[in-house]
């Protein structure tokens, strides 16, 4: 157009074009939709299989499985979960199931009586572990029965002392001996007419010292051969430490050696015989206190410490009994727990056997770090006591 006008469109060209593009789009959206439920059935035959597949594994599990959503509610359980805790699982409280459970004394173990009227009844000793899930909807559960486990672990330390007491039956005899003949010596001479009044004395003060030490050797025999607690209840860390400083401080004051005790565990609690640790960590100060000479220090600390620390795989308190005594030397170190081995006169050599056996049945132990001259250390560990449900309750 020469004038400069627009130029005109052909009206009738647009539709056509638009329904060609329109035709391909839907193919290709047809195409598109048939990949996609191609993937979808694919996807779901996949999921299916792995159904199948994790509900034959957890029917395989020995140990028992527990799904508990945020709510707290058992969603998913396997056989041997309810092999342990009975049917119907899926739906019920955890926190109703937690509450069947009672401490064993072992941190992470507990004790389910499936037959609540009778005193043992058909109890098993259970090891539980719990994982959350990424998302924080659902929490697993691993209940273990180490029952079987617990056992045998229990009837390998007894063989291990009975080993041991046979081991130790020939140094018996030579400990039993040697006081047994002094007393009878003194008893003897009792019956001669020409001692005096104060000698009879001396006499029968002596064979009763030696008597009373066959006493403590045969004492000592019995809680070494017994080896286990003999009952468990709960107590104050510090009120334990306060008793034991209260005791033994007159005893180090007679002998001139400074004694300090401190606690750092607050109100923390440990599960366990309260007699038997007391007894273990009473030997170890007695032993401070005659390792110092008159001016020395004798202190003794609690403490609470994390299972990375502890060394027995369990938050724990940490007794520290340090003495500023001689020390003693590496090779006698180790030889100091044997039974029967002593350097005092006057010891049965078992104290500190019975103090590492007492600390073993609280599944805790005892260490010994010492220089020559320069003192040493002994560090008793046993776990902290732990509430029976509360580490796998929802919070």
């Amino acid at each position: 157009d020469a004038g400069g006008a627009a130029p005109v469109l052909d009206a009738a060209a647009a539709p056509v074009l638009d329904a060609a593009q329109l035709a391909e789009a839907f193919a290709l959206f047809s195409h598109a939709s048939e990949e996609l439920s191609t993937a979808y059935a694919a996807l779901q035959a996949q999921v299916g299989q792995l159904s199948e597949r994790l509900s034959v594994l957890m029917g395989a599990l020995p140990a028992g499985v527990l799904v508990v959503d945020r709510a707290g509610t058992v969603v998913q359980a396997n056989r041997a979960a309810e092999g342990l805790f009975g049917g119907g699982l899926a739906g019920m409280a955890w926190a109703a199931l937690a509450a069947r459970l009672e401490d064993s004394g072992t941190p992470g173990e507990f004790v389910l009586r499936r037959d609540p009227a009778t005193v043992d009844g058909d109890a098993r000793r259970l090891a539980l572990s719990e994982s959350e899930l990424d998302s924080g909807a659902e929490r697993i559960l691993l209940v273990h029965d180490v029952t079987d486990t617990h056992r045998m672990r229990l009837t390998a330390e007894r063989n291990e002392r009975l080993a041991a007491m046979g081991e130790m039956v020939a140094g018996l005899a030579h400990q039993l001996r040697t006081p047994l003949a002094a007393a009878l010596l003194y008893t003897g001479n009792l019956r001669q007419p020409e001692l005096d009044p104060a000698q009879r004395a001396m006499v029968a003060d002596r064979a009763l010292e030696r008597l009373r030490y066959l006493e403590r050797l045969i004492r000592d025999m019995l809680l070494f051969a017994r080896g286990d607690s003999a009952g468990r209840q709960r107590f104050a860390v510090c009120e334990l430490l306060a008793e034991l400083a209260h005791t033994l401080e007159p005893v180090a004051r007679a002998r001139q050696v400074a004694f300090a005790a401190d606690c750092g565990c607050g109100e923390a609690e440990l599960v366990g015989d309260r007699k038997a640790l007391g007894g273990a960590l009473t030997n170890l100060l007695e032993n401070g206190i005659q390792a110092c000479e008159a001016g020395g220090t004798l202190r003794c600390e609690a403490a609470l410490v994390a299972a990375a620390d502890a060394g027995i795989g369990a938050p724990a308190v940490r007794f520290e009994v340090r003495d500023s005594g001689r020390g003693i030397a590496p090779e006698l170190q180790e030889r100091l727990f044997e039974p029967f081995f002593t350097t005092r006169a006057e010891g049965t050599g078992l104290g500190l056997a019975i103090a590492r056996g007492v600390a073993r049945a609280h599944g805790g132990d005892i260490t010994l770090r010492s220089t020559p001259g320069q003192g040493a250390e002994f560090t008793l560990v046993v776990p902290l006591a732990a509430a029976p449900n509360g580490a796998l309750e929802n919070p």
